[in-house]
């Protein structure tokens, strides 16, 4: 083969991945801890020791307060820490009263991505086999902030997924 020849072939594979790479979800995980009620002394005394941007949002400030009673209010729905290299999220306790926050159920595992459409398949897979009667289970679906969906996996492994868009 051809040095021009070459070129071309390698020019052509490198515009076929680049392609194939614009295609792939752009999902991400990131930690994500559950607290009983102190969320926001938590994240903030985190945002002490490991510097970075902390937004705390209260379910009190959001549409979903009305599915929580007024005592539930000031808890904090969703809390995210970032800095050049640390991310991770948390919330205050919302799950059922079946499942009571102790060492070793307080963390997930977040998953975010941009379209439901591409959390789906992901879901989908890990939810085979997941304990859909006695552990937190929550279908993919709409919320008022995009997509949520939530799973225990086979293997004890909590997943959190959540969509920035809704579904239709």
């Amino acid at each position: 083969m051809e040095e021009k020849e070459l070129l071309e072939t390698a020019v052509s594979k490198l515009i076929h991945l680049n392609q194939t790479l614009k295609n792939l979800p752009m999902l991400q995980t990131t930690p994500f801890l559950l607290f009983d009620g102190n969320c926001r002394q938590a994240m903030s005394f985190y945002q002490e020791c490991l510097g970075g941007e902390l937004t705390l949002t209260r379910v009190g400030d959001t549409p979903m307060k009305a599915q929580f009673p007024e005592e539930k209010h000031d808890r904090i729905i969703y809390a995210h820490l970032k800095n050049n290299q640390i991310e991770f999220s948390a919330t205050d306790w919302m799950a059922s009263p079946m499942l009571e926050p102790k060492p070793g159920n307080t963390f997930s595992i977040y998953l975010t991505g941009e379209r439901y459409e591409e959390l789906k398949p992901v879901f989908d897979r890990l939810a085979v086999g997941a304990d859909r009667e006695t552990r937190l289970f929550m279908e993919l679906n709409n919320a008022p902030f995009g997509v949520y969906g939530q799973l225990t996996d086979q293997f004890g492994v909590s997943w959190i997924f959540r969509g920035m868009s809704q579904v239709g």
